[in-house]
């Protein structure tokens, strides 16, 4: 007797997608789909339930994130390795779902041979991620930190005053006579000197420290 299949659940809240790798894995081979399901909190509670090796997890589902799915699957001990299979290839999807325990991250161009390979690694302890992702990861860790700590200069201070006001980086970069790139690049500062992810929060957070009055500057 061979061994026995790996026992796979499917997350996605595309049911021809869903469709589509059940299809792929019933051709035969040692790969065995147990259960699906359409978005995080099912994919949850029918890991759980039905305890698979490999869970295959997309991101953008509705209600339950798969970030949010794979962090509460570590929290309550599923022993399941999630293989991330989405679309998506950017720092704001691929960061999250590794840091939260991802075992892979594959894109939905895979071909079939790819995403078999890419399970039985996951399976064995393994850790694949396409090339693209591998290259996204790769320039985080090369890319230097920005200090978070340390004041405002002048001209951040002049640009954050300026959004605060509602301009946009267009009008901000033609009230202080600077490109709209260099707006950009001021605010990534501010963000990173703020520890804060968008503008609503960096105004906020301004207020709060009272490096901004409700005036302005």
């Amino acid at each position: 007797m061979g061994a026995e299949p790996i026992r796979v659940l499917i997350a996605d809240d595309h049911p021809v997608v869903r469709d589509g790798l059940r299809g792929m894995f019933a051709r035969g081979g040692d790969i065995e789909v147990v259960g699906e399901a359409a978005d995080g909190r099912e994919a949850v509670d029918r890991a759980l339930a039905l305890e698979p090796d490999v869970v295959l997890m997309d991101l953008r589902m509705p209600g339950t994130d798969g970030v949010a799915a794979i962090r509460e699957l570590a929290a309550r001990g599923s022993a399941a390795r999630v293989l991330v299979l989405t679309t998506y290839d950017t720092d704001s999807d691929v960061l999250p779902a590794v840091e939260a325990g991802a075992a892979g991250y594959l894109l939905k161009d895979a071909s079939p041979e790819e995403l078999r390979r890419a399970i039985r690694a996951a399976h064995e302890g393994g850790t694949v991620l396409a090339p693209s992702v591998a290259s996204v990861l790769m320039a985080r860790v090369r890319r230097p930190e920005p200090a978070a700590a340390g004041p405002l200069s002048e001209r951040e201070l002049e640009v954050l005053a300026l959004i605060a006001k509602g301009r946009s980086n267009r009008e901000a970069a033609r009230a202080l006579f600077i490109s709209e790139a260099t707006v950009k690049t001021h605010l990534v500062h501010v963000y990173a000197k703020l520890e804060v992810n968008d503008r609503a929060a960096a105004v906020a957070a301004a207020y709060e420290r009272g490096l901004l009055t409700p005036k302005g500057r």
